[in-house]
């Protein structure tokens, strides 16, 4: 019944999401408190204690994220609106020839080398606060831009200091080295799948552009001259869904009051200093982030008023993603404290015949991809993998060889809405997570496969 309810809980979050039948927020709660009251109800679960005590650690446990996240939207907010960006996307200008197909290949490129930082809120804010004005200029829809960053640190995330394989590494008693070197080619190649993708991506948007009216010709000279872009529509044509609305498209008005362009070095300094303290780690990532921002208002907005304004002026970006941060809190809560993930890990295990045992590591590349969408690493790693490797050494698979099969799904994951970072990234550009969803998962599902696909073919994860 655990089972059931379980995997039922998470098609009818999915579908309510995919069918815009809900908003992500609403979702993340309504669902799965509903089904929480079934199990309590049932009393097939843990109880209604174990249930309330799991949401609200898990709400602690996500408040340091939701901190981080909200003074993050202000700061890089505040960066784009007084200039600090706006040399940057000049340059960029020139180098992709006012191309869009450049433009996308450019965003796999500069996401990819941002994200060997291992860091994707970092990922995202960087290539968001960089490219989107760019792709608001051309009249792209900012989705292209989310789903590419997206797939590219997705595929980087197995990197040994992003996390997922520190903890498998950790879990099973493997050395990193060992188990991280042997997937580099795999990892190379799913980049070079990124890169087609963009392609593919950018050829599709060049294309909508021309059939609209607007030749390429036409789009570089609104590129070229920005006051074109105040307050006009964001989209080419008929209005689009994944388009951002004309409040995000005014802020790039070169003409817009909040340019602070004698103050570009300091905030330049600023920028720097918090992006080095971020990858020194040596303080809270949230206090970083509260320091800076303070910081920047006071010194970019000197009167209480514009700080305030400032502020407010960030505030639908904030609050989307905080309370879909706390939202998700309530799912992971929900699914650790009613047991539907021991249940559900369990039940995968058994449900595998004996005859398949062999292609155990094969089996646990495949479900690393919808078990690590649907929680979180440190519940899939911790929880379920140490299960997955017990039962595939009784196959003569070693422990190396799995922890590679289970970081095979890390592109998958990072299109999870339990990621904040994904949220973050989707806030930044003010994309519905539908729409980034019905363009990015199955994207992100053949970069996990060409990664698998290479591993296998090189012998690093076993075959039968």
């Amino acid at each position: 019944m655990l089972i059931f309810l379980g995997f039922s809980m998470i098609a009818v979050f999915m579908y309510l999401i995919l069918a815009k039948r809900l908003t992500p927020t609403l979702a993340l709660v309504l669902v799965p408190l509903s089904f929480a009251l079934v199990v309590t109800a049932t009393g097939v679960g843990t109880g209604e204690d174990g249930v309330v005590k799991s949401i609200t650690s898990s709400i602690k446990d996500f408040a340091p994220t939701a901190t981080l996240l909200f003074f993050a939207i202000i700061f890089f907010g505040t960066m784009i609106d007084v200039g600090l960006f706006d040399p940057l996307i000049r340059f960029i200008l020139k180098a992709v020839r006012n191309d869009p197909v450049r433009l996308v290949v450019a965003t796999a490129v500069l996401a990819g080398i941002v994200s060997l930082d291992g860091d994707g809120s970092t990922t995202f804010i960087i290539t968001v606060s960089a490219l989107l004005p760019i792709y608001l200029k051309l009249g792209m829809s900012p989705v292209v831009l989310t789903v590419v960053a997206n797939l590219a640190n997705g595929v980087l995330n197995i990197l040994p200091w992003g996390g997922p394989t520190i903890r498998a590494a950790t879990v099973l008693k493997v050395s990193p080295s060992e188990l991280f070197n042997p997937m580099v080619p795999g990892m190379v190649l799913g980049i070079l799948t990124v890169v087609g993708l963009a392609y593919l991506l950018g050829r599709s948007e060049r294309k909508r552009l021309l059939a609209s009216g607007r030749t390429l010709s036409a789009v570089g000279a609104s590129m070229r001259v920005p006051a074109g872009v105040g307050g006009g529509s964001t989209g080419v044509g008929p209005d689009r869904d994944d388009t951002p609305s004309n409040d995000l498209v005014s802020s790039l008005d070169p003409n817009r009051a909040t340019l602070r362009p004698k103050l570009i070095w300091f905030n330049l300094g600023l920028t720097v200093a918090l992006l080095t303290l971020l990858g020194l780690d040596i303080l809270p990532l949230a206090l970083v982030f509260i320091g800076a921002t303070a910081i920047a208002l006071v010194v970019n907005f000197p009167k209480p008023e514009d700080q305030l304004n400032s502020i407010k002026s960030h505030a639908t970006s904030i609050v989307t993603v905080v309370a879909m941060v706390f939202a998700a809190a309530v799912l992971v809560g929900v699914l650790s404290g009613t047991g539907m993930v021991s249940a559900m890990a369990n039940a995968i295990v058994a449900a595998v015949p004996p005859e398949l045992g062999p292609w155990f590591a094969v089996i646990t590349g495949v479900l690393s991809m919808p078990l690590t969408f649907f929680l979180t690493n440190d519940a899939f790693y911790f929880g379920i993998l140490p299960i997955l490797t017990e039962a595939a050494g009784h196959y003569g698979i070693a422990p190396v060889e799995m922890a590679r099969a289970s970081i095979i799904g890390q592109p998958v994951h990072m299109t999870s809405p339990l990621v904040p970072a994904m949220l973050l990234l989707v806030s930044l550009a003010r994309v519905n997570l539908a729409d980034h969803h019905k363009k990015v998962i199955w994207r992100a599902v053949v970069c996990s496969l060409v990664m698998m696909a290479t591993a296998l073919a090189l012998g690093v994860i076993p075959v039968g």
